[in-house]
């Protein structure tokens, strides 16, 4: 009688964005694609039924990855040999045509279920894969919900599902037309964060057979898996420093996992070796982009911070200060997820600001009344974003007060330049062109309404062009978390 319990191993990646190289933490070498590839590789050799999946964002945040437009990536990415892959929202950051080309280049299937033609409903990639090994048969569904949809509004014709309630009714629709293929097991790998995740598990009819949901986009770091009905939650922080790791029991008469160990394994050299063939792969596209940018272009009085996307940031106010000293704007409002690290400085080279803020793109100036910038700030600290709905959050530029009280839901101050903000005067605010192009999404005003005020214009084509230039020009910069914004 043969066994109906196979032993399966699920490695998986999420976030990657571009982090190929190790780093020098307390003088050991830790994570880069190089070991993390040593890793998987030796369990592949190790482990006969080893799976490698990558849940979204492999692209942007390194000068390799924005230098060859996630060209460099992709190559780096077959070298690391994934079984299957989801796009994240940064998947779609050089354009849905580039993203279609670069899946082209791609010597590993990459899945999604959602995005569409709107004129046909064609999809733009399939929406499963799945995975034969060892007699089972593993079913991977890539799921993406709104975030992905502000990147790609301006894409006129590309449509997406909007919210886990139309991803869960997707789901139950592949995973009924397969039931007939006596899946084994079945992967949801998804971008949407790790409280959509759970949002999602708990939709999920169980006689869809859904196990396991391998999730990215939140960088979430977990000890352990989440399980809400019945369905394992797992997601891998963010970067190489680490991979998690299933390893699973399928039972392949019931089609379910009988058992398991999950553990999050670090990446370093007590248990990962080099992937010597993918160095070189690296070292040919890093001495490239060195050439170009290992150029000092500024020195800051000391390193400068920002720790977290959600509050006011010594970086964040450096940054927003100089879109609005140079533009001479009356305020800026800059994307707090526009500053890719936690620190910069002393020393900038052109590479650490590139990596720091890897966008270049433009800049518009709206006129704004105090009343419709109180209702856009007010949406900035709703409380979904101040819990860490992984929502929008905003540096705010030099000469606003801002103390908001969570209890009331309301400002006790709303100043500009020590006077509190009128609600009739217009002001011009700078608005990075992601935000712009989905302003309503953003800040629960419309484009419609703002633009009564007075036209908005582009004033900028490249907004990390305008640090290079501000910053080559001005030395020895600082800046304190001075109270531009304060939440009680």
């Amino acid at each position: 009688m043969a066994d109906n319990r196979k032993k399966l191993t699920i490695l998986h990646s999420n976030d990657l964005h571009g982090d190929f190289l190790a780093e020098n933490v307390d003088d050991r070498l830790i994570g880069g694609v190089s070991r993390l590839s040593g890793y998987v590789n030796r369990t592949r050799g190790e482990e006969a039924n080893t799976i490698y999946c990558i849940a979204g964002d492999m692209f942007r945040g390194s000068v390799i990855d924005s230098e060859f437009r996630g060209v460099s990536t992709i190559e780096i990415m077959n070298m690391l040999a994934p079984d299957v892959v989801t796009i994240g929202n940064h998947e779609t950051d050089y354009g849905i045509a580039h993203l279609l080309f670069l899946e082209k280049c791609a010597k590993f299937p990459i899945i999604n279920a959602n995005l569409h033609i709107k004129t046909n409903n064609a999809r733009l990639f399939k929406p499963y894969h799945i995975v034969e090994m060892d007699g089972m048969k593993i079913l991977f569904i890539g799921i993406l919900t709104e975030d992905i949809i502000n990147q790609t509004r301006n894409e006129g014709v590309i449509g997406s599902f909007l919210d886990v309630h139309e991803a869960s009714q997707e789901v139950g629709r592949i995973c009924n037309a397969y039931h007939a293929v006596d899946i084994d097991l079945t992967v949801l790998l998804t971008h949407i964060g790790f409280e959509e995740d759970k949002a999602l598990a708990e939709l999920l009819d169980p006689a869809w057979g859904v196990d396991i949901i391998i999730g990215g986009h939140s960088h979430t770091f977990l000890r352990e898996p989440v399980t809400v009905n019945n369905i394992l939650i797992v997601q891998a922080g963010t970067g190489t420093d680490q991979i998690g790791r299933f390893d699973i029991t399928v039972d392949t008469d019931n089609n379910c996992v009988c058992d398991y160990r999950w553990q999050s394994v670090p990446i370093n050299a007590d248990h990962c070796p080099r992937d010597t063939a993918l160095e070189g792969i690296i070292s040919y596209y890093k001495t490239q982009t060195d050439e170009k940018y290992q150029r000092m272009i500024t020195r800051f009085k000391r390193q400068l911070t920002h720790p977290s996307r959600y509050r006011e940031t010594e970086l964040g106010g450096l940054f927003a200060d100089i879109m609005k000293e140079s533009l001479r704007m009356d305020i800026m409002l800059l994307g707090s997820g526009s500053i890719r690290n936690p620190e910069l400085g002393p020393i900038v080279l052109l590479s650490d600001l590139a990596e720091c803020f890897p966008y270049s793109d433009p800049i518009y100036m709206c006129h704004i009344t105090g009343a419709q910038f109180r209702r856009m700030i007010l949406y900035m600290l709703r409380d979904e974003a101040l819990d860490g709905g992984h929502t929008e959050f905003y540096q705010l530029s030099d000469g606003l007060e801002v103390l908001y009280d969570r209890s009331t839901h309301s400002f006790s101050k709303f100043d500009f330049h020590q006077m509190p903000i009128e609600d009739e005067h217009i002001y011009t605010v700078g608005i990075q062109s992601y935000h712009y192009k989905n302003f309503e999404a953003m800040y629960s005003v419309s484009i419609e309404e703002i633009s009564q005020n007075g036209k908005p214009r582009m004033v900028a084509t490249n907004s990390q062009e305008i640090l290079e230039e501000y910053l080559s020009k001005h030395q020895n910069l600082d800046r304190s978390v001075s109270g531009r914004l304060v939440i009680r």
